[in-house]
């Protein structure tokens, strides 16, 4: 029935989600809490029992299904054609000039609806 729809199944669209939000909080500025949070270590005991799965394991595991590392994710391009699913990267190709009058290439994010 999805597959009529044209949906996508929830562990992918999950995993997707995650993905993009690790990369854009890997963009931001060492300073920002988002950031801080993402690497903060809780201290104390943990119960006992089985330990609970913390979203960087989550992300890990999404990581290693799609064959990405956190230095794709320094690249916005290359990490989005590694989660997008339609193999499209949300980005283009445009001419800039350099400043010296001189044309040349850049790779920039495009701006989809």
């Amino acid at each position: 029935m999805r597959e009529r729809l044209g949906l996508d199944d929830i562990i992918s669209v999950l995993q997707r989600n995650r993905l993009l939000w690790y990369g854009h909080v890997l963009h931001k500025d060492d300073n920002d809490w988002v950031k801080k949070c993402m690497e903060y270590e809780v201290e104390g005991a943990r119960p006992r029992g089985r330990t609970k799965k913390t979203w960087s394991d989550f992300v890990e595991k999404d990581c290693q299904v799609r064959g990405s590392n956190r230095d794709d994710a320094m690249d916005h391009c290359r990490w989005m054609m590694q989660i997008r699913d339609d193999g499209h990267d949300g980005c283009e190709w445009v001419n800039v000039s350099s400043g010296t009058g001189s044309p040349g290439l850049s790779r920039t994010k495009s701006i989809e609806p």
